[in-house]
């Protein structure tokens, strides 16, 4: 008998491919346990009935029923399953259609491999997660846009810029402290003035305001740092 800590999961993507890859880094978690592989919606909905997993990583485009529509008849169904959305699009005709059919959380396809874990570990708590890219056009959607009351290129700093687009590019601290070469305690110092200088109550809005106003698109270069 399984323990009540192992997380059962269904992969759901047409790309073979991406299934083994998701499936090789999941399988040595001591608490994960790979249910099973779905290569569409139809599938998914009918594999979901057998092996009643408890997190669904649901890919949207798919031949035949995509996500969306699978992720409505699976929520329909089985209201305790949690379905993580893994997927390439960032628009709106694909965020909200998949946040109203009943998708836990709706990650990008560039996100690291841990922070894919710790989003399943959340959805199986009930808990939800976003890409900053969907965070900030799910707020914006709920409370219109926002009113500049400042102007983060004259209130921070340089370096204090730099640590926000590493926020916003979904960096941690420690992560960020060994990106800019700098110490962790450092980087929690820079963190606090950000929130205080910009008026903000945790990093997650930092990420959603870097990406409302464009602060990770100014980079010369034209990529998101790290």
């Amino acid at each position: 008998m399984r323990s009540p800590a192992v997380i059962r999961v269904l992969i759901v993507d047409d790309h073979g491919v991406v299934r083994r890859g998701l499936r090789a880094y999941l399988d040595p978690h001591p608490d994960f346990d790979v249910a099973g592989e779905a290569n569409s919606g139809a599938a998914a909905v009918q594999l979901a009935a057998e092996l009643a997993p408890d997190v669904i990583l649901m890919d949207l485009a798919m031949p035949g029923m995509d996500g969306v529509e699978a992720t409505r008849r699976l929520k329909a169904a089985h209201p305790q399953m949690q379905i993580v959305v893994l997927t390439s699009f960032h628009h709106d005709e694909h965020i909200f259609p998949a946040l109203q059919a009943g998708a836990t959380s709706y990650v990008l396809k560039d996100i690291a491999m841990e922070d894919l874990a710790e989003t399943l570990r959340l959805a199986a708590r009930g808990e939800a997660s976003l890409h900053p890219r969907v965070a900030a056009r799910v707020i914006q959607e709920v409370r219109g846009p926002r009113s500049e009351t400042v102007n983060p290129f004259t209130e921070l700093t340089e370096r204090e810029l730099d640590v926000l687009k590493l926020i916003a590019a979904g960096l941690g601290n420690r992560k960020i402290a060994e990106t800019l070469f700098i110490s962790e305690n450092t980087v929690k110092g820079y963190v606090s003035n950000i929130l205080s200088k910009l008026h903000l109550n945790d990093r997650t809005e930092a990420a959603v305001y870097a990406w409302q106003t464009g602060i990770v698109r100014r980079d010369p270069t034209g990529t998101l740092p790290g």
